[in-house]
């Protein structure tokens, strides 16, 4: 594997500069304003996979999807088809201003690249372009390049784009870069994933805003209201407290608490919630947040009460559950809890089911022993407590073959928040094990 080796180191230069490139398009799926950047990116992409000697190059979508690229190196004779995945596009960025650096200006710092994207997950798209490269455009294997332009916004239309163009991504492995390692030095390969739904629950008590002394005391306003309901999510302990919603068993890992706490940058004297071991909480038990209230804000609030408040709720699913269940488990739990009579509304949001990975495939070891070769370190097997619904998509679609869920990301990554960063030292050796493993799938 020497060859492939120095091949990598050669040419790594040329990937992080085509990486800083991806990174200043404000590839910004969730904004509509940003539709021509999103579309520059994809044609970005586009051309690097030209450039990685791709046979065939298309921008495709649906109606109502955003672009994606898809790319395709045919197979050798007698040789498998390796699908790799990755997206182009990214979060919002927040408030520009709490970032330490421009957010689309990617700026070196201790050894990371900081900027939008430079984690999650334009450095997934050129790990792949960096493994093609590293065979001349040639690989061992057949390569098909699938770069999706929204996920980020949940791929809404991933769906019907899989099933539209179920013939051009028809592979044998399906390689998922967009996931974390287990620090900079140890990699990872994520086996099982939480689900997810959202929902938009919404109080009202009155039919207008009133005075708050005038009208106040026999009337609870909706945000408190509100307030009292989010509050029986959770049971003392902290564990999710709505009924008919199922918990499994998380890899077997040791996950410091210290080191939890330093990398989630929780602060002193905030205690975790939950029971069981941590491992089982971040990966193998639901999890529910408020990730949003409608409501007054302090700069804007009078002496009225409130008539009608809203908030946004996601809950994480544990690998086995039913999303159509749990969501429908969620909206009885906020329609029976309900206090004071207000009256309520719960909105449905996008559903994605967890799933489980398989591990006893040649693939799977293939990627084992790649990691190990690039990192020196045999890899981890996690859990992630993120979600990515389409995988189980993907394993519908092409039961025959298994899929295998990398990282490029770390713990200090920060991906989706500010000062997202990639560490260069690990993004070189992730691109070193994505060449060797399409070399020992092409042996296997």
């Amino acid at each position: 594997m020497s060859d492939v080796r120095e091949a990598v180191e050669s040419l790594f230069p040329s990937v992080r500069a085509d990486l800083e490139r991806l990174v200043r398009i404000r590839s910004v799926s969730a904004d509509p304003a940003a539709a021509d950047a999103v579309q520059a990116s994809a044609e970005a992409v586009a051309d690097l996979a030209r450039g990685a000697g791709a046979k065939e190059t298309e921008i495709l979508s649906v109606p109502g999807g955003q672009p994606a690229v898809v790319a395709r190196w045919p197979a050798p004779a007698g040789a498998p088809t390796v699908l790799l995945y990755a997206h182009h596009d990214v979060q919002p960025t927040g408030n520009p201003h709490e970032w330490s650096s421009p957010p689309f200006e990617p700026s070196e710092r201790d050894g990371r690249i900081f900027g939008r994207g430079a984690a999650d997950d334009k450095a997934g798209v050129m790990a792949h372009i960096a493994a093609l490269r590293a065979f001349g455009g040639a690989p061992p294997v057949g390569v098909t390049l699938f770069v999706e332009g929204e996920e980020e916004i949940g791929s809404p239309t991933f769906s019907a784009f899989l099933e539209t163009y179920r013939d051009r991504l028809s592979a044998d492995v399906i390689v998922v870069a967009d996931s974390v390692n287990w620090s900079t030095d140890v990699p990872a390969l994520t086996t099982s994933l939480r689900g997810l739904v959202d929902c938009e629950v919404e109080l009202r008590v009155l039919e207008h805003a009133v005075h708050s002394g005038i009208f106040g005391g026999p009337v609870v306003d909706a945000l408190t209201c509100l307030c009292r309901l989010l509050a029986t999510l959770h049971d003392s302990s902290g564990d999710v407290a709505i009924e008919g919603l199922v918990s499994s068993q998380a890899a077997d890992v040791d996950y410091p608490v210290d080191r939890f706490r330093a990398e989630s940058s929780l602060l002193e004297g905030v205690e975790l919630a939950g029971t069981g071991s941590l491992a089982d909480r971040l990966w193998a038990k639901p999890a529910l947040s408020v990730i949003g209230i409608d409501a007054p804000s302090v700069a804007e609030s009078a002496n009225i009460l409130i008539h009608r408040a809203r908030a946004k709720i996601s809950l994480r699913l544990a690998p086995g559950q039913n999303p159509r269940h749990a969501l429908d488990a969620l909206r009885e739990h906020l329609t029976s809890h309900v206090e004071f009579g207000a009256e309520v509304t719960v909105t449905d949001g996008p559903t994605g089911a967890p799933c489980v990975l398989d591990t006893t495939s040649p693939a799977y070891q293939a990627a084992v022993d790649a990691l190990t070769e690039a990192f020196g370190v045999e890899p981890v097997q996690i859990g992630m407590g993120g979600s990515i619904p389409f995988i189980a998509e993907f394993e519908e679609a092409f039961p025959d073959a298994p899929v295998l869920v990398t990282g490029v990301e770390d713990p200090d990554s920060r991906a989706h928040g500010v000062d997202e960063s990639l560490h260069i030292d690990q993004f070189a050796k992730v691109c070193l094990a994505e060449a060797l493993f399409l070399r020992r799938l092409a042996d296997r």
